[in-house]
Parts: structure tokens; sequence; C-alpha cells
């Protein structure tokens, strides 16, 4: 899952890529108020972790920035601990959630978990298609006859985005976007190699090749 952090403070944001990175996150950030406009409208996240006091402009207008040019996916704002007015402004500018400085990194992964998950329409932390159900607390896949596997944080990652919507093409560059952040360098047969990797575990016919256009996972009953 792609997700855009707009943070300042230098130690926060690279602590939270770190363990947002572990929780199957690929995270792109910045700390610029117009970056985050730019970043926001032409990026495909699935969440973004918005602090309201950037040095360069506030939150709250890259905000309604994002709304007013129809970016939908959801938002969770960061704010002042017993600052309720910018909780009220920031739900009222169009955000998902809030979170009051300090914090703990486990609160804002599970906030984070449950907003793509309201996203996707979805109520449990599983993802099930076919005879799988991944796991995004255990970043595991489990089989139908009980056999749970414990993948890398590239394969669940991977699988997710492909398990999210069965029958659904993928294009490579998709799956590219979804994967790594703006900074990573990734070669470009990476994509094949992880497809390899799971096909051992799901099956070749669970994840098919459309030639010229991309990947589908099967929901096969």
């Amino acid at each position: 899952m792609r997700l855009l952090l707009v943070e300042d403070d230098r130690l926060l944001a690279e602590g939270l890529v770190r363990q947002l990175g572990k929780a199957g996150f690929s995270v792109d950030t910045t700390p610029s108020a117009r970056e985050a406009v730019v970043l926001g409208e032409q990026e495909d996240y699935r969440a973004v972790v918005l602090d309201l006091g950037l040095p360069d402009g506030n939150g709250l207008d890259v905000l309604r920035k994002w709304r007013t040019n129809h970016v939908s996916c959801p938002v969770l704002i960061l704010t002042a601990r017993g600052d309720w007015q910018d909780k009220v402004n920031g739900l009222k500018a169009g955000a998902d959630d809030y979170l009051a400085k300090p914090f703990q990194t486990e609160e804002l992964i599970a906030r984070l978990n449950a907003l793509v998950r309201r996203s996707e329409g979805r109520i449990h932390t599983q993802v099930k298609a076919g005879r799988f159900e991944l796991d995004e607390n255990r970043q595991s896949l489990k089989m139908d006859d009980g056999v749970e596997h414990t993948l890398t944080g590239t394969e669940f990652r991977l699988l997710r985005c492909l398990m999210s919507r069965p029958g659904h093409v993928f294009s490579k560059e998709q799956l590219m976007e979804q994967l790594y952040n703006l900074n990573d360098s990734p070669s470009e047969n990476v994509i094949e190699a992880y497809i390899r990797r799971l096909r051992k575990l799901v099956g070749s016919e669970t994840i098919s090749t459309r030639r010229g256009q991309g990947y589908i996972f099967n929901a096969i009953p």
C-alpha cells in the first residue's frame, strides 16, 4: 500500500517511514505543503498522513485543495494534543481521521489500516479472495488447507494489491507504483521475480498473465 507522509519533523518522519514500511506500506515523504499538493494530485496513494503545521503553508489548505480537485484518498491529520479546533476544522475540510501528537506508532498504523479497509468496503483485517486469506496484521497468507505462510514485506504488498481486486488486470507500472516509493530504483524485472515466487505459493492458475497488459488474481473457489 502506497502512502504519503507530509511531515516537517525529519527525525519523526524517518522513524515513521521505518515503522510503516514494516507494516506493509511504501512511503513517500515531503516536509513541504506545496510539494504535498502536487504529489497528492499526481500519485496514486491509498492513504495520506498530513501534519497541519508545515513551514511553507497550512496542512488544512493542502487538504482543501485536494478535496477541491477531487483527490479522494483517505487522509489522517496530525494535530497538537488538546487542540480540538484543529480536529474540527480538519474533519470539516475533508479529513477522515485525526491523531494528536505525541502518539504511539502502533495506533497510527491501526488507524491507517482501518481507513484503507473502509475505503475498500471491508470491515475485517483479512483480505479474502477465492481459497486464500491474507492477514494484514500478521502479514501472512493462509491457504484453504489451513497452512499459513509468512510473507516478506514486498510479497505482502504485491499480493495484497492483487487480492484487493480479483479479476482486475494490474499493469506492471501500477504494481510498481504501489510497491515502491519515489526514491526507490527497482529493476524492470523485479515484478516478474516476485510473481514467480508468489505463484509457488498460490499456483500459476491463480495469478495469470494477460500478455501485453499485466497480471490478474483469479479468485478460484
